[in-house]
C-alpha cells in the first residue's frame, strides 16, 4: 500500500463524499480526483492539511507506520480536542458538574 492508497482509504472512512475531504483541506474537488486517479502528485504540499483532516499523522501517510493519536499543536488529541469544543459553552457551574459525571464513569471504565 503506497501513499495514495492510504490517503483515500481514510478519505473513504472519514468522509461521506470527496466534496467534503477536498473542502476541508482547501482544494477542488476536481484536484482530489486527480490525486486518487494519480494523475497528479499535488497533494504532497497538502501532508500537514491532509493529516489533520483525516485524523492521522503525515508519518502515517507517508510511510503506513501507526504513531500515537496526532495533535493539533496543544497536546490534545482530536476526540479529546472534540470534547473541549463540546462543553465550551457551558457555565462553570454545569463544567464542574459535568466533570464529577466523567470522573465517575472513568472510574467505573
Amino acid at each position: 500500500m503506497d501513499i495514495v492508497d492510504r490517503l483515500f482509504e481514510l478519505v473513504d472512512e472519514k468522509f461521506k463524499e470527496q466534496k467534503a475531504f477536498a473542502a476541508a483541506i482547501g482544494v477542488s474537488d476536481d484536484t482530489a480526483s486527480n490525486w486518487r486517479r494519480r494523475k497528479s502528485a499535488s497533494f504532497s504540499k497538502y501532508l500537514p492539511q491532509i493529516a489533520n483532516a483525516l485524523g492521522t499523522t503525515t508519518e502515517y501517510l507517508l510511510t503506513g507506520k501507526k504513531e500515537p493519536a496526532p495533535t493539533s499543536g496543544d497536546g490534545l488529541s482530536p476526540a479529546k480536542r472534540k470534547l473541549l469544543e463540546a462543553v465550551d459553552d457551558l457555565t462553570d457551574e454545569q463544567c464542574e458538574k459535568l466533570l464529577g459525571i466523567v470522573l465517575e464513569a472513568k472510574r467505573l471504565l
